[in-house]
């Protein structure tokens, strides 16, 4: 992200060495930015959570919200899916080793964001 912009005598403005595909901060916000999924990976740092309790959890998302998300970070690497052999079948979900990874990143952000709310 060493991007510069030149001006000629003629006042037009250049840009000289610019991003061609997405920098490291862009794929990480795609990683990690998405609606809710921040805080679905916030509330599986624990232990593994219910599909049906992170819903609960997570009071303004729909449900399709959260299976949309969950499938993402699945997808990801991010979080672990596990059906559970009980009646009725369940569902429920953890943070891979990489989702971990993620944590240091959510905690700094929310100690930042409650630090200048107001």
């Amino acid at each position: 992200m060493n991007s510069e912009i030149n001006t000629d005598a003629s006042g037009r403005k250049t840009v000289l060495n610019t991003c061609t595909e997405p920098c490291a901060i862009e794929r990480g916000m795609r990683l990690i930015g998405g609606k809710w999924t921040g805080s679905i990976i916030y509330h599986l740092k624990d232990d593994p959570v219910r599909f049906n309790d992170l819903c609960r959890m997570l009071g303004g998302a729909s449900r399709k919200m959260v299976d949309q998300r969950l499938k993402e970070l699945e997808n990801n690497g991010m979080v672990h899916r596990e059906v559970i052999d009980t009646r009725p079948i369940a569902v429920e979900y953890s943070l891979t080793e990489f989702g971990r990874s993620a944590l240091d990143i959510l905690e700094r952000l929310r100690v930042w964001s409650e630090s200048h709310s107001g």
